[in-house]
Parts: C-alpha cells; structure tokens; sequence
C-alpha cells in the first residue's frame, strides 16, 4: 500500500467515523424525547385514573350530590 492510498484511506475512514457519531447522537436524541413522552403520558394516565376513581367515590356514595353550587 504506497502512502497516498493509506492516506486516502485514513480520511475515508475518519469521515465515516464522524458521519456514523452524528448519527448515533441523533438517535439518542430522539429516545430522550420519546422517553419524555412516555413519561407525560404515565403522569397523564395516573391523574386521569384520580380523577376518575374520586368521581366514582362521590357517586357511590353520593358525596357533594346535594351541594348548591349557584349560589
């Protein structure tokens, strides 16, 4: 191998190498944020269930049925 071929070859390399790097911190960056959103969406999913199971109570038990609410 004379010299302009491995240098050839070493820039070839290292420009894959950088290209192959961004693309593995884009893909990271894009789980983060996927990550995130399943988050909101257990955070979102665990209030709406409060809030369903405390309108199940005052039903059930008919809490807050007799409150007058215009005044």
């Amino acid at each position: 191998m004379d010299l302009t071929s491995a240098i050839t070859n070493f820039q070839h390399a290292r420009t894959v190498s950088a290209v192959q790097m961004k693309v593995a911190r884009k893909v990271l960056d894009v789980q983060e944020l996927q990550g995130a959103a399943v988050v909101k969406l257990i955070e979102a999913a665990g209030e709406t269930a409060a809030k369903a199971g405390d309108a199940l109570v005052a039903a059930a038990t008919g809490v807050g049925g007799l409150v007058d609410v215009r005044g």
